[in-house]
This record gives structure tokens, sequence and C-alpha cells, in this order.
């Protein structure tokens, strides 16, 4: 019997590809022919409502012409340059990050992504103060590489402990719903809790050593590990403790920058300025790899003089550069990033009525286009669907019945995660929750 031409595609990858994240023989992959808008389509016309921007990254939708005649344009003319080469694409880049950056930082590092962006800014971090020791959180993600893995504050870290980067020392992250330092976060204002995680950060600042530590390093807002808003006064009073001690603070933006939470920058909802803040995913929404490490200009003069040892070959690649000056382009043009604010408590009023009307839904959260559902085993005790690290096989279940419904979307421990294209209408964006709305009935049923 022939196979259909989804199969195909899938033996066909099957028969070589090594897949990441995945057991070789279990992985099942999705068959994508091609994408546009906030939809992608198989290879037999079944089309997907894309609930995540592919990998968080595709953030003004697939497809759009005017980055695809602008990445052609640019391989016509100059496909590749070399990293020290001075070209206009990359002058145009540099420009065009000033404008949208926080201000101060106003020297760039390009890389091909998020984890080699938080690679180098560890090693930049350490060069300039002398100092060894960097402060990450628990129940966050900063790439798979040697050394953005041992930054990372989830459990796949630990799958490759200990041959990993030495030197980070983890400390808790903000989060109401189960905050393990602050058991009662649910009943305080945000500046009572943000100082109970603050006084516990500036004590393991002190017991760690304050001329040990190179850099507090963190996500704006935690991504894949739950979508956890920090409370107002806890970025700036982490800005407050690496001043006073004499520590860069890092932010990692990779996921939560260019628009997703309905601002340039996740930082710029609290007005916080970092040091240094690396940035990749919504940089081209996907359509070259592309990534990059903003610093300060005083940071970046510590290499004036002297050598920085270190270099990537696709440093200076013109089409991603390209990708990345029309992508921004097009989120000025569109105004996407107040087009995203406008659509948050939409996104929050259809998120809270599934948690209404689901017993298994415990809590769900969220700003811009950038959400989680948190599932339970039921309201009294709150008790995780799943184990932590551990995504359960109800979740899968539910995840294969959004499949055949032809909703994409992102499952983690005991979450579905909501993030889709900044160019989602309330159309599609009720039409996706609609299809959770009906797949949450299984979960319920588990319970």
């Amino acid at each position: 019997m022939a196979h259909s031409k989804n199969q195909e595609m899938i033996d066909r990858c099957m028969a070589h590809n090594f897949w990441t994240w995945s057991a070789q023989k279990e992985i099942q992959p999705i068959p994508v022919q091609r994408a546009e808008g906030v939809f992608f389509w198989d290879f037999e016309g079944k089309r997907y409502l894309d609930f995540n921007s592919m990998v968080m990254c595709s953030n003004i939708g697939h497809g759009n012409a005017q980055v695809i005649d602008a990445i052609c344009k640019q391989a016509r003319e100059l496909a590749f340059a070399g990293p020290h080469m001075a070209t206009e694409v990359r002058a145009k880049l540099l420009e065009k990050l000033c404008e949208v950056v926080p201000e101060g930082l106003n020297k760039f590092l390009f890389t091909l992504g998020g984890a080699d962006a938080n690679e180098n800014a560890i090693k930049i971090a350490r060069a300039v103060t002398g100092k060894h020791k960097i402060l990450a959180r628990y129940r966050s993600y900063h790439g798979a590489s040697h050394g953005a893995v041992a930054l990372s504050g989830d459990l796949r870290r630990v799958s490759w402990e200990p041959n990993i980067m030495g030197g980070v020392v983890h400390f808790p992250v903000t989060y109401r719903y189960r905050d393990d330092l602050v058991p009662d976060a649910m009943q305080l204002s945000d500046e009572v809790y943000a100082a109970r995680h603050l006084d516990y950060l500036e004590k393991l600042i002190h017991y760690e050593g304050t001329d040990s530590i190179a850099a507090i390093f963190l996500e704006a807002v935690t991504g894949t590990n739950g979508i956890l808003v920090p409370p107002d006064g806890y970025l700036q009073g982490i800005r407050a403790l690496c001043d006073r001690y004499g520590i860069l603070m890092i932010v990692d933006e990779v996921m939560t920058g260019f628009g997703r939470t309905g601002a340039w920058f996740a930082v710029d909802h609290w007005k916080v300025k970092p040091d240094l803040m690396t940035m990749a995913k919504g940089l081209t929404s996907a359509y070259a790899p592309l990534g990059v490490v903003g610093m300060r200009e005083d940071i970046a003069a510590y290499f004036d003089h002297r050598k920085f040892d270190s270099g990537l070959t696709y440093n200076g690649h013109p089409i991603s550069f390209a990708a990345a000056i029309a992508n921004i382009d097009v989120l000025q043009a569109q105004d996407l990033i107040n087009h995203t604010r406008a659509m948050q408590p939409d996104m929050l009023g259809l998120l809270n009525e599934l948690k209404k009307k689901h017993p298994s839904v415990g809590d769900v959260r969220g700003i811009g286009l950038f959400g989680a559902i948190e599932l339970i085993k039921d309201k009294k005790s709150g008790i995780p669907l799943g184990d932590y690290g551990k995504t359960p096989t109800i979740l899968k279940e539910l995840q294969e019945f959004t499949l055949a419904k032809g909703l994409f979307h992102y499952i983690h421990d005991n979450l579905i995660l909501v993030i889709p294209p900044l160019i989602i209408s309330q159309d599609e964006l009720e039409m996706g929750i609609s299809i959770l709305d009906e797949a949450l009935k299984i979960t319920d049923a588990a319970l």
C-alpha cells in the first residue's frame, strides 16, 4: 500500500536525521510543506493554526513578502561577507538596533542564535569583571550549548551534568502560583513579594562573595518554564543590587524580545536598563538565523586594546542582517508592538474563561501574546498534573487531539503555552482557544 505524502516525507527525514530533544525512535515529526500568516500546511493540504510561532520565534508571522524580498535582494548583491568586513547591511542593522533597544546598549556582537549569544555574554562579563561566578535562576532556560545549559535552571541541565560549564549558582525564580521561597505569594502585594525575593538574593550574594560574582543572568519574563511575569519592583531591585555590588546585569530577551510582551523588550515594561542583553528568535522572526549581544559602550571599551579572543564564521552574514532589518521594519510599519499590547486583555480574558470552566486548569497568566495554562490534579491542592521535568502522558494525548483539530502549540511539564505570531487577529485567537477548550476535557476527565 502506497504511503501518504505526509508519511513519505516523515520516512525520508527519519532515515537519516538526528533529532534534538528526542529519543530517535520515538519522535513523531510534523510534516510541514508551507506557511503563511499564522498558519502552516502539511503535504496533504491540512491547515494548522500556529499557536507557538514555530519555536517562539515567528513574531511577524510566516511568508512575509517584505522580508523574503529583502533576503533575495541581499543574496543577489552580497550573499556572504567575512566577520571583519564592513558592509552596508551590517551598518544599517546596527543603526536600526540602536533605535529599539534600551538606552545605553549601543555596541553589538552578532551570533547565530540565542544560546551562542548567551555564551558570549558570559565570556564578556567574566573578562571585563575579572570574576567567575554567574548567578542564574531555577526554572529558567538559556540554551543547550555547554555554557548556556549550565545557566539553565531546569532539568534539561541535569541531563548533562557534571560535564557542563562551572561557576553557576542558581537561585529561586518569582513564581506566584507555587513559590517555593514565598509560600504566601498569592496574598502579597508586588512590593512585598519582590522584596522577599530580593532579600534572599542579597543574602546569596554575600554568601557567594561579592568579589566573586561577575553577573546575574536572567530571563526578563521566564519563558518555557511557565511564562512567569515578575512582580513590579523585582527587576528594578536586581538592577539596584547589581549596582550596589559591582555585578553586571545580563538579561536574556531571546524569547521575549521584539514585541512578544507588548513592548520592544520585556525590560521596557519596568524601565530597567541591563548592562548586557541577548537577543535572537524575534530579531529576524526566524527568516534567517541570527543572535546578538547588546552591551554598554564602556563594557565594549574594555576590549579597545585587548584582543577579544572569540569569533564566529557567520558573525557578519549579510542575508541574516537583511532579514533582521526588514523584520524590524515590519514590526514598526504594522505597529505590531501596540497590537500585541492591545491583544493582551483578549488573550488573558479567554484564558481566564478556561480557568473558570475547567477543573484541570489551576492558573493562567501572560503578558502581551506570551501566555500559559498551568494544569493541576485538583483545584484544592493545586498539585501539578505531572512531576517537575516530565510531561505527563495525558498532556501528550491532549496535544495529539489538538493537532488532529489543526492547532499546533507547545507543552512543557504541566503547561500549555500560548505564543502565536504577533499578527494574530481576535478571531484567530478565539479559534485556537476554542480548540484548547475542547481539548481540556481530556485532562478534566483524568482528575
